[in-house]
């Protein structure tokens, strides 16, 4: 028989060559390798557990979570298969919080299942029992920053805006010279755009730890967006030339709030030459636009960059959608660090979930953004959107959105997606009057960041309407009036 040829040593050399095919990102080869022993061997754990993995890399969750279950069930005292059992039943949409409770029971030290949980806890409408939990193990751990990061965000999204990320300052006191925490408090206080308190968190940095060029780069931004341009320029001038392209881009954010193109451009075009270059495609674009420079034109302005798409047929009923969407809205504001004003946003990834009617919702934009992809103009490898193959079509996140009166997103880019989106699935009865609630592309402005640059073009949301767009192009919406918003976004992953 098949299986008496299946030694162990035949095996040991499959598990092997499964974990590596796995590790490189050959799953089919890792299952082929793993399948024979799986059906020899059904009694040995770590098979359905590997099994479970090469099949959820596969986008396969519902074969994964059944290898997982298995994977469990023959070893309950195994700590890896609980854990990737809890996180593919979140992924999935499914209930997750007690599979998450007994991974971490099984694996007491591993702060990503803490992490896990609390996610858990927000999917199933449990938010401030998230926040609770968080806040008892930060007080006993003030080391884990993620925990810090993930308590002020939620904090955020319920509501607080002033003392959100007093968890960081309460953890400070203990542990003054801890450098990652110093550093991730001042970047919630940058997605809070609380620049007082920036240069609040600085002053009491250097008091702790002394001199640091975070510090002075964290001082220079808060000086730059409450409109000092002198104090600004003091201290960004000795990191111009500075490998830290996030420091880089608040410069260019510095240059073009003080009018100084030339200086902008200057730096664009060296970040342009970098393996970072994604990042600084929205600046190429706005000094190319203000300077009249034609490679603007090559950049976005060929109309075939934008598609509209009505494909309301293609989905699942509409109201059905919507009731599945307005479910997995449970937090009761907006995330810290998103571009929406007045709304809330789902968390996870809604197109790893396995209802139907969001695979349906899923495999439907596909289709759409495939089309897309073939009718755009032939391949050009130094264009940041035309540089990539045109398939396969695979998604780095998907999300819901649902604003309420006066909603709007602000200006914003998607520095990790290659093209980006708006679905429309509910919309008030009157948006669209006087342009309210239209998606405009080519729009960097903020607050404290005012150009002499317009949308190059606007559109109109119509239920059903899918708008596709490149990822690095500037994009918000209008405020709208009275009335309910709900729109399905996505990024589509860069394509290998």
């Amino acid at each position: 028989m098949a299986s008496n040829s299946l030694t162990a040593s035949s095996e040991q050399e499959a598990y092997a060559g499964a974990v590596a095919a796995f590790e490189a990102g050959e799953h089919d080869k890792g299952l082929s390798l793993l399948e024979p022993f799986v059906v020899s061997k059904p009694q040995n754990y770590r098979f359905w557990h590997l099994r479970g993995l090469l099949q959820r890399a596969l986008g396969r969750r519902e074969e994964a979570l059944d290898s997982l279950r298995h994977a469990v069930n023959l070893d309950p005292a195994a700590a890896k298969p609980a854990a990737a059992l809890a996180r593919t039943l979140y992924e999935a949409g499914l209930p997750s919080v007690q599979a998450y409770g007994q991974a971490i029971r099984l694996d007491q030290a591993n702060e990503g299942l803490v992490s896990g949980l609390a996610s858990a806890f927000i999917a199933e409408g449990e938010p401030d029992t998230a926040i609770s939990g968080l806040e008892r193990i930060v007080q006993r751990s003030p080391h884990w920053v993620e925990g810090h990061v993930l308590l002020a965000k939620l904090r955020w999204a319920q509501g607080e805006r002033e003392g959100f990320e007093r968890s960081f300052a309460e953890a400070l006191r203990v542990m003054p010279t801890n450098r990652d925490l110093r550093v991730q408090h001042m970047v919630a206080l940058i997605q809070a755009e609380h620049w007082n308190g920036l240069l609040a968190a600085v002053a009491a940095g250097r008091a702790a730890m002394g001199p640091d060029a975070e510090f002075d780069i964290n001082e220079a931004i808060a000086h730059a967006e409450l409109g000092d341009a002198r104090r600004a320029d003091e201290l960004f001038a000795p990191h111009l030339q500075s490998d830290d392209s996030s420091a880089a881009i608040y410069i260019i954010r510095h240059y073009l709030r003080s009018g100084r193109l030339d200086e902008a451009g200057a730096m664009v075009e060296r970040w342009l030459k970098t393996p970072q270059a994604f990042a600084f495609w929205p600046y190429a674009s706005i000094v190319w636009r203000m300077l009249g420079d034609t490679r603007w034109h090559w950049l976005e302005g060929d109309e075939r960059f934008v598609g509209i798409y009505d494909i309301a047929d293609r989905l699942p009923p509409l109201d059905k959608l919507a009731a599945t969407l307005r479910k997995l809205h449970t937090l009761s504001g907006q995330p810290l660090e998103q571009s929406l004003r007045g709304g809330t946003q789902t968390g996870g990834d809604i197109f790893t979930h396995v209802d139907p009617v969001l695979v349906q919702l899923r495999e439907a934009i596909r289709e759409a953004v495939a089309e897309h992809a073939a009718q755009l103009p032939k391949r050009d490898p130094g264009h940041p959107l035309l540089g990539p193959p045109r398939a396969p079509i695979e998604f780095t996140g998907g999300w819901s959105v649902r604003l309420r009166e006066g909603g709007y997103h602000a200006n914003h880019v998607h520095p990790m997606g290659w093209i980006s989106s708006a679905l429309y699935i509910v919309l008030p009865e009157d948006l669209g009057k006087d342009e309210a609630g239209f998606l405009t592309i080519g729009d960097p402005n903020s607050p404290t960041f005012q150009l002499d640059v317009e949308p190059y073009r606007t559109i109109e949301p119509k239920v059903g309407r899918l708008a596709l767009f490149p990822s690095y192009s500037w994009h918000g919406t209008r405020p709208f009036g009275k009335g309910e918003r709900i729109t399905v976004a996505f990024d589509v992953a860069v394509p290998k």
